[in-house]
C-alpha cells in the first residue's frame, strides 16, 4: 500500500465516526427483548407462571389491537416505528462525522480538532481587531467556520480587515474538507470591556 494511500485512510477514519455505540445499544436491547420472550416461552412449556405475559397471551393481544386501539394512536406508533427505523438505516448508511479536520500536509497526517481550530481564529480575530476573548465567538462545522464578533460599544470595527486577517489564517492551515469562513459583527455591543 502506498504512503498516499495510508495517509488518505487514515484521515478518513480519524474524521468519521464508527457506529459502535449505536450498534451496541440495538444489539442490547434486542438481546433483553429476546432472551424475556425465550423466558416466556420456557416457562410456559413447563406450565409456570409467566414473569408479564405468557405467549399465548402476547398473541392474543396483538391480534385485538386493532380492534381495541384507536386508528389515530395505531397510525401514529406505526409512523414513530418507521421514523425509528429510517434513523436506524440512515445511522448504519451515511458517513458520521467527529468534529475534526485534517490538516494539509506533504509528509504525514495532521488530524486537529474543531475546537482547537476555533481557539486559534479566534485568536487571530481578537488580535487584529484589539477585542479581548469574550467578544469573540468561533463555531466549526464540516463545511463552515464562522466568527461572531461583538465589538466594543462606541468602537469603530474593521470587518473586512478582520475577515481578511482571519481568511489568511484559515488558508495558512489547509484544512480538509475546506470550510467556508463567514464573519458576522453582532448588532449589540459590548459595554465596559
Amino acid at each position: 500500500m502506498s504512503t498516499g494511500r495510508q495517509a488518505r485512510r487514515i484521515g478518513r477514519r480519524e474524521l468519521h465516526s464508527a457506529r459502535a455505540v449505536a450498534s451496541v445499544i440495538v444489539a442490547v436491547t434486542l438481546i433483553i427483548v429476546l432472551v424475556w420472550v425465550g423466558t416466556e416461552t420456557v416457562l410456559s412449556a413447563f406450565g409456570q407462571r409467566p414473569l408479564l405475559a405468557a405467549p399465548w397471551q402476547m398473541a392474543e393481544w396483538a391480534a385485538g389491537l386493532a380492534a381495541t386501539t384507536a386508528p389515530a394512536v395505531l397510525v401514529t406508533s406505526g409512523l414513530l416505528m418507521a421514523l425509528a427505523g429510517l434513523v436506524l438505516i440512515l445511522a448504519g448508511v451515511l458517513p458520521g462525522r467527529r468534529a475534526r479536520h485534517q490538516l494539509a500536509r506533504d509528509r504525514a497526517t495532521v488530524i486537529v480538532d474543531d475546537a482547537v481550530i476555533a481557539a486559534a481564529l479566534s485568536k487571530v480575530a481578537r488580535q487584529r481587531g484589539r477585542l479581548v476573548p469574550e467578544q469573540v465567538t468561533t463555531t466549526i462545522s464540516a463545511r463552515t467556520i464562522t466568527i461572531l464578533i461583538r465589538p466594543t460599544s462606541g468602537i469603530a470595527l474593521d470587518r473586512d480587515g478582520i475577515e481578511k486577517f482571519v481568511e489568511a489564517e484559515a488558508a495558512r492551515y489547509g484544512l480538509h474538507p475546506g470550510p467556508r469562513l463567514a464573519v458576522r459583527v453582532s448588532e449589540q455591543g459590548a459595554v465596559g470591556v
